[in-house]
């Protein structure tokens, strides 16, 4: 089964709970474990705090742009994966990485081994990063070349229910 969705919201708190229910929604129907549907929705919770806090302002993007930010996932095969991009200024330095399970791998034009400051465990702010590749299989921190602002992408192996609960239409 494949499914996908995007939707641009506004950067506002209250988008983060329909961001989540729809991802819930959509495991739910696929026949997703409840476990894994679970820790994709904190992961995508966390990434969409971090866009409506951090993401407008930068980029020279004003106006309607500079208000909204982006989420798309994916689900194909055994996996998911999600995006969330916004239009603010960017993970510092000249790119951020790839991280997580696996080889780690560079964006383009990023300096060899460039990493995120990721915040201490016990900082009272700044964590939801580290969660989010706690979540995850792999993770994917960078920023949008030309327009500005952040892309956190985020992949994990999906798990199934026993007896998956497709509608019907």
């Amino acid at each position: 089964m494949s499914i996908w969705w995007s939707l641009h919201l506004r950067r506002e708190a209250a988008s983060v709970p329909l961001a989540r229910r729809l991802l819930m929604g959509t495991m739910e129907t696929a026949g997703v474990d409840p476990d894994v549907s679970y820790e994709l929705s904190v992961a995508l919770t966390e990434a969409c705090a971090n866009a409506v806090e951090h993401g407008g302002g930068g980029g020279g993007e004003s106006g309607a742009a500079g208000r909204a930010y982006r989420v798309t996932a994916y689900l194909d095969g055994e996996t998911c994966r999600i995006e969330v991009a916004d239009s603010g200024p960017g993970f510092p330095g000249p790119d951020a990485g790839a991280r997580g399970a696996g080889p780690t791998s560079a964006l383009p034009g990023a300096l060899p081994g460039a990493e995120l400051p990721l915040a201490p465990a016990d900082a009272e702010h700044g964590r939801g990063l580290r969660l989010i590749e706690e979540l995850a299989d792999h993770v994917h921190f960078g920023n949008r070349s030309g327009r500005g602002g952040a892309v956190v992408s985020f992949d994990k192996i999906l798990k199934w229910k026993d007896s998956p609960s497709l509608l019907m239409a």
